[in-house]
């Protein structure tokens, strides 16, 4: 009787999200007024030796804007919309915001969860690339909070407070690629003949070549992207468009080699070549922030007026439903991997799409380092070996 009552009793729905406790949305960060531009940026260039002359150059790009950087809010909008899709499960996880370089920081942002009383946390990169500077930056970033958030809580040396795992680079997801697509069709539809110069952020040669240690480098996923996005608008309006893959924010001093080409002296060559229109699509950028809305909207914008090139850009995929419900897709993909992990089990084969394999949950030693074979110097969390 009692076995019968067992089979008749009502199955409890899964948790999807298990096991982790809160949700670290983890960005670069950007100043939020004119005050707060200066520390901003020796936050972001500390230790590279660069003088306040050339970081005042910089600067200007903010103060254009009125001194704050349009991250912050995007990153609200986006934390915003990820609540309302988690909620629209009936998914239970809390969203927490962190920044690299500037408030509130990452350190705060998992006090925060640590306070609530997550243990184990669930980290997504704002940046859909794997590289130095979209991945393992991050991680260590993630190594050097933990360390501090145990230190305030009187932690002995070594002992993290959380367990904190990363969602992998999801340049290769479906709705990454949707997202993008949608937005270089709306474009189009402004301009319909015009060729595609897609345009990502350009990384030293050294830190390319290191991006390819776990797979594609860093390139090669741009131009996978690219293709897919070109290939979705074909079969969404039956005619491919002509697209190049450009670069834009380069810094550095001039004797180091950073990918190109630059997207002004490539929209120099298209009109040269009798080009008359193009749309710039910044499929390198989750959403419009300093370099899209500067290196974009600002010079290359005016780089093609003065040229006398028709020019639309691109919407970046922001908050589009479509990879709003992604990234959710991404989180389930990867509780669901933790579980497996967890069991002794195998994980679920990820969702992707495209020709090359997706990155691991788990990075590898010496992925995405600065340069191929170089220690940092720091730990790095959410891979292998965090001093690998």
């Amino acid at each position: 009787m009692h076995d019968d009552l067992a089979l008749d009793a009502p199955q409890q729905p899964q948790n999807l999200t298990a096991p982790y406790d809160a949700l670290l949305l983890a960005s670069f960060g950007g100043p939020d007024g004119p005050d707060d531009v200066m520390p901003f940026l020796r936050n972001v260039t500390a230790g590279k030796g660069i003088p306040d002359e050339r970081l005042a150059e910089v600067a200007e790009h903010y103060h254009h804007f009125g001194g704050a950087s349009p991250i912050n809010g995007q990153n609200l909008a986006l934390q915003r919309a990820l609540v309302a899709e988690l909620d629209r499960r009936g998914l239970d996880l809390p969203v927490v915001w962190g920044n690299r370089n500037w408030t509130p920081y990452t350190k705060d942002a998992l006090a925060a969860a640590h306070a609530d009383g997550a243990r184990r946390v669930l980290a997504l990169v704002t940046s859909a690339y794997g590289s130095y500077s979209g991945c393992r930056q991050y991680r260590e970033d993630f190594w050097s909070s933990l360390d501090a958030l145990a230190v305030d809580l009187g932690l002995p040396e070594g002992e993290h407070p959380l367990v904190l795992d990363k969602i992998r680079p999801y340049f290769d997801h479906p709705a990454f690629v949707a997202a993008n697509v949608d937005a270089v069709v709306e474009a189009l539809a402004q301009a319909p003949d015009a060729r595609v110069v897609f345009v990502t952020h350009s990384v030293p040669d050294t830190m390319e070549e290191a991006s390819g240690y776990a797979g594609a480098t860093y390139s090669e996923q741009h131009f996978e992207v690219a293709r897919l996005v070109a290939q979705g608008v074909a079969e969404r309006g039956g005619r491919a468009p002509e697209w190049d893959l450009t670069y834009c924010s380069r810094s550095g001093p001039p004797s180091q080699p950073w990918l190109e080409p630059d997207v002004n002296d490539h929209l120099e060559s298209l009109a040269a070549a009798g080009v008359t229109s193009v749309v710039i699509a910044p499929i390198g950028f989750v959403s419009d922030h300093m370099e899209v809305v500067f290196d974009l909207d600002t010079e290359a914008l005016e780089t093609a007026r003065e040229l006398g090139l028709t020019a639309v850009r691109a919407d970046s995929v922001g908050v589009r439903d479509v990879f709003v419900r992604g990234l959710v897709d991404l989180v389930v993909e990867r509780a669901a991997a933790a579980r497996a992990t967890d069991a002794g089990q195998p994980a679920p084969e990820p969702v992707h799409v495209g020709t090359l394999p997706p990155r691991p949950d788990v990075c590898a030693p010496g992925c995405c380092r600065r340069q191929a074979g170089v220690d940092s110097g720091r730990l790095a969390a959410c891979g292998v070996d965090p001093r690998a």
